[in-house]
């Protein structure tokens, strides 16, 4: 995998997620929402992963703005609040998929504490969650529009850092 010229920071503390450059220039900063349960690495724990991993895979290329995910896969439905109220249990996952890939071995890599085997994403969501505070049941979500933008700009393999 060749590396690439683009890193990624999400900031737990401050809810915000920035793109720089292989310069360090911030090319994108925006709100986001991490887990309601905090940070952790725990299997089953349904917090947000902290230290050094990458983007292992992008899901969800050409996708409309929207549309909805389940384990990795376009369910041909487009999100709306209806569709929320008929299923109040979905975790949702909208648009793009960027899935993280620990790599720090026993820290968010193999075992108990693989983050990709908890399977995070960095991911679009409903437009009426909040960003700025937690919510996620682990994920880092964004609006749907800044996540077309982040996956467009970025290649499999970018660095993403998550600092609590």
């Amino acid at each position: 995998m060749k590396p690439s010229s683009y890193s990624i920071e999400v900031d737990v503390a401050t809810q915000s997620l920035t793109l720089r450059d292989a310069q360090e220039r911030i090319l994108m900063q925006t709100k986001i929402s991490t887990a309601r349960n905090g940070v952790g690495e725990l299997y089953g724990s349904e917090k947000t992963p902290r230290g050094a991993h990458y983007i292992r895979a992008k899901i969800g290329a050409g996708a409309a703005s929207s549309a909805v995910f389940i384990s990795r896969r376009a369910t041909g439905e487009i999100y709306s609040p209806q569709l929320r109220i008929a299923y109040p249990e979905r975790d949702w996952i909208l648009t793009r998929i960027l899935w993280l890939s620990g790599l720090e071995p026993g820290k968010n890599r193999l075992g108990q504490v693989d983050t990709m085997r908890r399977y995070i994403y960095i991911h679009g969501c409903p437009d009426e969650d909040p960003m700025g505070v937690p919510g996620s049941r682990g994920c880092v979500k964004m609006r749907n529009s800044e996540i077309i933008d982040l996956f467009e700009r970025v290649p499999v393999g970018t660095r993403v850092f998550i600092r609590a």
